[in-house]
């Protein structure tokens, strides 16, 4: 994946259109974790440094479409709407688009994040109130070199999922050169992820440095791994990771299997695993991927011995009563929920011995403090691999390893989970194919 970056273009006086992920969490309309925006801002400042006219652009949740003439409900409004009485079904309509375009500009508009970027970029950031409107227009016309706006979020419009023509059309015009920063998002062919590029409306497209490094370390790492490579995988579902098992099998030398996915991987290979969770109709595959592990000569770690509950914790982090069993005996009343004691230090001491490691899904549910040793163990031996490539694949695995004081321990942490999963998986990601190759 050899990309051109902005470090190859000539930026001065240019309009720069950015694609950021800043789906940042937020709690009465409060920013609550800034790690996506300081993760962009090394681009952005490098852009304006160089003179150039920056705008800015973000999705924000999974908002209704308020720009557009007509809003269209979810698939839960939908569900509900339908569940009701036909000549109840025009009004229920008209009371969910009633509140959307009541609280959804609210709920999901960037103005915080503009907020937040001004304040760390000298005051020389506006917000436009909408997407590619007469506000936006007004402000990315009346840009300094140096400075920047912030569009509305880019889901207020049909158009960035549907990738519409004239929308992306408006998007294009607001710029010279185009730059994906957003690895979280580089698998969604959306308008502003890919299509402005792909429809030929941008020429200059190249990468941010946040993208930049997934590729160069994380993307490198896939394709030309240092052996030997351990590739650990948890969460909850296999169905998840179908394909990201298969790939990582041809260029791994050990595969650990950990998190609720274990489970059908153990029911497969003929134990009884009690309420724990199992995907039923996914134990075929993992017979086959057990089979190929063998036919490969490839290692394949599950579970030893398990954590085991009567009943999921509700709230998730409450305290609960625990034992440990071997995978052998888990009861038929009781559930796994994280990986035991002799399960932790046989997949340290495969850790412990790598050149690459990547991994993707906690252990066991991490949340709750009882339940977050397996996860814990992982993260340690990671960390204490000191001659390794450590790879952390974004989603619950970073911010198990934020959340655990691990990060600075780590050689990459991903910013995109389900971008990286891909990755890992072996696909073309559609917001980094459309860029520029280096020549």
């Amino acid at each position: 994946m050899n990309k051109k970056s902005v470090t190859d273009v000539d930026v001065k006086g240019k309009r720069v259109l950015v694609r950021c992920d800043f789906n940042v969490p937020m709690k009465d309309g409060k920013i609550t974790d800034e790690n996506r925006i300081m993760g962009a801002l090394p681009t952005i400042k490098y852009l304006m440094e160089q003179g150039a006219k920056v705008v800015l652009c973000s999705h924000m949740g999974k908002p209704h479409n308020v720009f557009d003439e007509k809003i269209k409900l979810n698939k839960k409004e939908k569900k509900a709407v339908e569940a009701l009485p036909e000549a109840e079904r025009a009004a229920a309509t008209e009371e969910y688009i009633a509140k959307a375009k009541k609280n959804d500009p609210v709920k999901f508009t960037l103005k915080p994040v503009a907020d937040r970027l001004n304040q760390l970029l000298d005051n020389k950031v506006t917000f436009a109130a909408d997407t590619v409107g007469p506000d936006a227009q007004a402000k990315v016309a009346a840009l300094k070199e140096g400075e920047c706006v912030l569009l509305e979020n880019t889901r207020f419009t049909a158009g960035e999922e549907g990738r519409d023509l004239e929308f992306c059309k408006k998007l294009a015009s607001f710029c010279d050169i185009y730059v994906n920063d957003a690895f979280g998002t580089a698998h969604r062919s959306h308008a502003s992820t890919a299509a402005i590029v792909e429809y030929g409306l941008v020429k200059t497209a190249v990468c941010g440095f946040l993208i930049q490094k997934e590729l160069e370390v994380m993307g490198d790492s896939l394709d030309h791994p240092v052996h030997p490579f351990v590739a650990v995988l948890g969460g909850a579902k296999v169905a998840d990771k179908l394909n990201v098992i298969s790939n990582l099998l041809t260029k791994c030398d050990t595969l650990i299997i950990g998190g609720g996915m274990a489970y059908t991987f153990l029911k497969a290979e003929g134990y009884e695993v009690g309420k724990s969770l199992v995907d039923d109709e996914k134990i075929g595959y993992c017979k086959d991927m057990i089979q190929k592990a063998k036919d490969t000569g490839k290692q394949l770690l599950l579970p030893v011995d398990t954590v085991i509950t009567a009943q999921f914790p509700d709230p998730i982090d409450a305290p609960i009563e625990v034992k440990t069993v071997k995978v052998s005996e888990i009861p038929a009343d009781m559930e796994g929920l994280d990986i035991g004691e002799e399960t932790r230090k046989l997949f340290a001491d495969a850790i412990k011995g790598a050149k690459t490691v990547v991994w993707n899904g906690p252990m066991g549910v991490f949340e709750n403090p009882i339940l977050a040793k397996g996860t814990i163990a992982i993260a340690q031996a990671m960390a204490d691999a000191k001659d390794a490539t450590t790879i952390i694949g974004g989603g619950d695995s970073a911010a198990a390893v934020q959340q655990l004081g691990f990060a600075d321990k780590m050689t990459h942490i991903s910013t995109g989970g389900g971008a990286s999963l891909e990755l890992m998986e072996g696909k073309v990601l559609p917001g980094i194919a459309c860029l520029n190759d280096k020549d």
